[in-house]
């Protein structure tokens, strides 16, 4: 695992990410529920997934963190903070465990796909302890089906980010580790 040191460059780095995935989270919550309600892409995930592979799992949980609570306040909905910072939480757990143990034996996109249906089924789960309504696991099969398909995204736009922007962005810790 890499060591974490919070650098003024890392710092300006990790603000910046934070930003982009509240404005995009944000941008994304203006749109209507996709077949479920509260359903959304996650596209936001995006910038805490790229933290994870350019740094470490302390740097993506900050942004996770920051992003659920400040999307919270944003979008006028602290109740939902409990479903997103768990979900975000759990996925960015279960990404930190594959990417540190079954990368590269493993695509990027598909530690996302998992990690996006893990998070869309612990929402679920949250919901169904915190509401007592045991029948919105029916709505399970669609949630991994729409965790399948946005994680695939998500970490296909990180993959096309990592190939496509010149190297010297990343640090090189990245690439030593990608070889």
């Amino acid at each position: 695992m890499k060591r974490s040191s919070f650098t003024a460059k890392k710092i300006a780095t990790l603000a910046v990410f934070t930003t982009l995935s509240l404005i995009t989270f944000i941008i994304e919550n203006q749109f209507p529920p996709m077949f479920i309600p509260g359903a959304r892409m996650g596209l936001a995930n995006i910038f805490s997934f790229a933290a994870l592979i350019m740094y470490s799992p302390i740097e993506a949980f900050l942004i996770v963190a920051i992003r659920c609570g400040l999307g919270a306040v944003y979008a006028g909905n602290v109740s939902a903070l409990l479903y997103s910072f768990t979900g975000g939480v759990i996925a960015m757990e279960v990404s930190s465990v594959l990417m540190y143990t079954l990368y590269p034996r493993i695509s990027v996109t598909a530690v996302s796909v998992t990690a996006a249906v893990c998070h869309n089924v612990t929402q679920n789960v949250v919901f169904v302890l915190m509401s007592g309504t045991v029948n919105m696991f029916v709505n399970l099969p669609y949630l991994v089906l729409l965790g399948i398909a946005s994680g695939a995204i998500v970490g296909g736009v990180v993959m096309l980010v990592f190939k496509k922007v010149p190297k010297n962005v990343f640090l090189k810790a990245l690439y030593k580790k990608e070889k």
